[in-house]
C-alpha cells in the first residue's frame, strides 16, 4: 500500500517538474516561452512521444528495445529512397515503410521470444544491422527532393496545431486506450508484473512478446516518417541516439524499468520534460557535452528511484 502511494505521488510530482522547469527556463530566457519556440518545442517532442508508445509497452514487458533509433533511421533513408529514386506514390512508400518497421520489431520479437535472445542483445543487433543498412542504401549521403505534399506530416498544421503534435496526441490516446481498456493492455501489465504467473493463468507470453515488439517497431518508423517530413532529407543518421531519448522519456515517465507498472500519462509529462530541458538548455546556450551530461544524470536518477522502490517492496 506504501509503495501504490509512492508510485502515485511519483506520477503527480512529474508534472510539478515539468511546470518548475518552464518557469525556470522562462527566468533564464524569456524567449522560451516565445510562440515560435513553443510550436518548435512541439513538434521536437512529437517524434519522442510518438515513438515512446512502443517503448512503454515493452519496457512494461520488463524487456527494452535498443533497435528504435536505427529503425527511424532505416525508414528515413528507404521511405526517402522510395520517393525521390524509385519515383514511387508517397503513400504507397509510407505504407511499405511502415510495414517494413513493424517487421523489424517482429525481427526482434522472434529473437527474444522464440530464439530465447536476451532484448538487450536481440535489439542491439538489429539496431547495429539496420544503421549499417541505412548506410549501403544510401552511400552514407543524404536524400531529398520530395514533393511538396510530403511535408505536411512534419511541417504542416490544422489551423494553428502542428501535424505532427496532432499526430502524437492520436497515439498517445490509442496507446491509454490499448492499456487501460482492451485485455492487451490487462495482458502487457500481467507479463511485466510476474511472467511465469501471467504463463500459468493461460497467457500466451511468447505471443504478447511478438506482439509488443511489433508494434515498437511501427511506431519507431511512424516516428522516422515525421522526422523525415519535418528535415526535409533522409539522413544516414538520422536516429542516431534516439533510443536514449525514447527510453528517458518513459523511464522519466515513471515506467518502471523491471515491468509491470506504467501509465501513458506520466510518459505524455516525461515526454515534454525531455522536450523542455533540451530546448531550454540550447537556448541558455549551454555546451552539448554538458547537455549529454545532464540527460544522463536525469536517466539515472530516474531508473535509481524506480530500483530502490523495487527493492523496498521484496524487502
Amino acid at each position: 500500500m506504501k509503495d501504490k502511494v509512492v508510485y502515485q505521488l511519483k506520477d503527480k510530482a512529474i508534472w510539478v517538474v515539468l511546470a518548475v522547469l518552464v518557469v525556470a527556463f522562462t527566468i533564464a530566457n524569456p524567449r522560451f516561452v516565445n510562440p515560435n519556440n513553443l510550436f518548435s518545442l512541439l513538434r521536437q517532442v512529437s517524434m519522442f512521444g510518438i515513438a515512446s508508445i512502443g517503448m512503454t509497452f515493452v519496457i512494461l514487458l520488463g524487456d527494452i528495445d535498443l533497435s528504435i533509433g536505427s529503425i527511424i533511421t532505416f525508414v528515413n533513408i528507404i521511405c526517402a529512397y522510395f520517393m525521390v529514386h524509385m519515383g514511387m506514390n508517397m503513400w504507397l512508400a509510407i505504407l511499405i515503410t511502415l510495414v517494413a518497421s513493424t517487421l523489424i520489431g517482429t525481427l526482434n520479437g522472434f529473437m527474444v521470444s522464440t530464439v530465447g535472445i536476451p532484448a538487450l542483445i536481440a535489439t542491439f543487433a538489429t539496431q547495429t544491422a539496420f544503421q549499417g543498412l541505412a548506410y549501403l542504401v544510401s552511400g552514407g549521403l543524404p536524400v531529398n527532393g520530395f514533393t511538396e505534399s510530403f511535408k505536411i506530416f512534419g511541417q504542416g498544421y490544422i489551423g494553428i496545431v502542428p501535424v505532427p503534435v496532432i499526430i502524437m496526441v492520436i497515439c498517445f490516446a490509442l496507446g491509454s486506450f490499448i492499456l487501460n481498456k482492451t485485455y492487451f493492455g490487462r495482458y502487457f501489465y500481467a507479463v511485466g508484473g510476474n511472467v511465469e504467473a501471467a504463463r500459468l493463468s493461460g497467457i500466451r507470453v511468447g505471443r504478447i512478446k511478438y506482439l509488443v515488439f511489433s508494434i515498437s517497431g511501427f511506431f519507431a518508423g511512424l516516428a522516422g516518417i515525421v522526422m523525415l517530413s519535418r528535415t526535409n532529407s533522409g539522413m544516414p543518421n538520422a536516429g542516431l541516439g534516439y533510443e536514449f531519448d525514447v527510453i528517458t522519456c518513459v523511464v522519466l515517465g515513471g515506467v518502471s524499468v523491471a515491468g509491470g507498472y506504467g501509465k501513458i500519462s506520466g510518459v505524455v509529462a516525461g515526454t515534454f520534460i525531455i522536450g523542455a530541458l533540451q530546448n531550454g538548455m540550447v537556448l541558455m546556450n549551454i555546451n552539448s557535452f554538458i547537455q549529454d551530461i545532464v540527460m544522463g544524470v536525469v536517466l539515472a536518477l530516474a531508473v535509481g528511484f524506480d530500483c530502490i522502490q523495487k527493492r523496498r517492496q521484496t524487502t
